[in-house]
């Protein structure tokens, strides 16, 4: 259905959500949301201070201590409620996330099914958060292990999926019994605002989530990190900010999780079904138009099947419709800003004076909007910058491998390890590869992996932690021993 995007963006709270009210910042300050596709501003919103994270982070800290002793069973029907409110909105949370991010309003509608069903596991699991019991093994001892909330967080969360990154953080977080203040990015804070308002609406209390967007993410962030009430900080972004609040974290020895950046290689080996990895390719390098930590960085393929490869690949890519996300037909949309565009350019501009091929695309867009052509490179040399950095767009440098071993060590020769995939119709390849690839995350014959049910995140500086799935839940709690003398000892 059409959706009047002038009243739906008078829907979007535009201030600060502090104790379940939303405030003007304390100063008054506020900052601008654009269109990437227009360059138009679609909504000016409260800019938080440091006065106001310390205000959020006293609201969470308030009601901490009630929340955790709410039964699960509680906890459960709010995020199932939640879930059912934001199917009942999924075209408004589409259009927004189309509005100030860019993606086509087909993969907005996507994220909306893939983020709701964070609501929606993550409801199941708060029930089945269980501890256990057994005597030792010397017997003079019953140990009972139990799980708790680990306390109030910090949740910060990216631009490129506005509402699965907030409904994966905040879901499990609900669930566990903790309180929070979110930091959404200052590029796409409508839809967490929504959300936000969401969660409300399906009955969470007053204090139990916090939100605080503002232009300057330290100003907010800061404060709450040197908070010694905070327990626990969840970021997704790049790796250099992870660091940085890593070494933050130290110093009051606090809980993290850290989703951060990717260089994921797509293998494609001399057996496997081209049409199927080309259409594979497609998912994983042009879902969220290449900016997804996921995204297929470097497209590894055997020397036999190259040429082949990359003739269908270009043709693919090449049919792709660029334009306004919300126009019927876009299957492509613009990038999140001009410095994305810019620092593409300057990717496939190094690799083309290094000698690779264009095999498609190539060059920005023309007009109003940040966008840049779908891109296929051949003949990419392996110290290229697009090979070595994360593109964060819709370029697709091809790299080629004579044997399997090779296959490998071009894979791994990154400091990072998100996502992998690898295309072959060898099935003991499937675990060899396994064996050696570095990567949290290994799609086999599958360009699409990322499922509520399942674990996500890195390894080496892709970051630390797991979201999603059983292990989601882990994250926001701690585990309690408690060891009670056994009545039967001695007898």
């Amino acid at each position: 259905m059409a959706i009047d995007v002038d009243r739906l963006l008078a829907r979007v709270p535009t201030g600060l959500l502090i104790g379940g009210q939303w405030r003007d910042a304390s100063d008054n300050s506020v900052y601008e949301v654009e269109n990437p596709a227009t360059g138009e501003t679609l909504a000016t919103l409260a800019s938080g201070t440091s006065e106001d994270a310390r205000a959020a982070m006293d609201a969470a800290c308030e009601v901490q201590a009630g929340w955790a002793a709410t039964p699960a069973r509680e906890r459960s029907d709010i995020l199932r409620r939640a879930f059912d409110l934001v199917q009942e909105r999924k075209e408004e949370f589409a259009t927004l996330m189309t509005l100030e991010m860019g993606k086509p309003l087909a993969e907005s509608r996507g994220e909306v099914a893939y983020g709701g069903e964070f609501l929606r596991w993550f409801s199941e699991e708060a029930v089945r958060d269980y501890g256990r019991y057994a005597p030792t093994p010397e017997g003079n001892l019953r140990m009972l292990t139990v799980r708790k909330p680990v306390g109030p967080c910090l949740l910060i969360t990216p631009w490129n999926f506005p509402l699965a990154m907030g409904t994966r953080k905040v879901a499990p977080a609900v669930a566990a019994g903790c309180t929070m203040v979110l930091k959404p990015a200052r590029l796409t804070p409508l839809t967490s605002q929504y959300f936000a308002q969401t969660m409300l609406d399906a009955g969470l209390p007053a204090g139990v989530l916090n939100v605080v967007s503002g232009a300057s993410a330290s100003a907010i962030s800061n404060p709450i990190m040197e908070d010694p009430r905070l327990r626990k900080v969840s970021f997704t972004g790049s790796t250099p900010v992870g660091k940085q609040l890593m070494a933050q974290a130290t110093n009051n020895v606090l809980r993290t999780s850290m989703e951060l950046g990717g260089n994921a290689p797509f293998l494609v080996f001399e057996d496997a079904d081209i049409d199927a990895a080309v259409e594979g390719a497609m998912g994983a390098k042009m879902r969220n138009m290449g900016e997804a930590c996921t995204a297929a960085n470097r497209f590894l393929v055997h020397e036999s099947v190259a040429e082949e490869f990359g003739r269908k690949f270009a043709e693919k890519i090449g049919a792709l419709e660029v334009g306004n996300g919300l126009e019927p037909g876009t299957t492509c949309g613009p990038l999140v800003e001009k410095k994305a565009q810019e620092s593409v350019t300057a990717l496939v501009q190094d690799a083309t004076e290094r000698g690779a091929r264009v095999l498609v695309g190539g060059k920005p867009g023309q007009g109003e909007g940040y966008f840049f052509e779908p891109t296929v490179l051949a003949d990419v040399p392996r110290d290229a910058r697009v090979v070595t950095e994360e593109i964060f767009g819709p370029v697709a440098p091809i790299v080629t491998f004579s044997t399997e071993d090779e296959a490998y060590e071009l894979a791994n020769a990154t400091e990072y390890g998100l996502a992998s995939y690898v295309y072959t119709q060898d099935q003991s390849r499937m675990f060899r590869a396994s064996d050696h690839l570095e990567y949290g995350l290994m799609g086999f014959n599958a360009g699409v992996i990322s499922n509520a049910a399942a674990p996500f995140g890195g390894v080496k500086q892709s970051g630390l932690g797991r979201e999603g799935g059983a292990e989601g839940i882990a994250e926001y709690t701690t585990t309690q021993y408690i060891g009670i003398r056994d009545p039967y000892a001695g007898q």
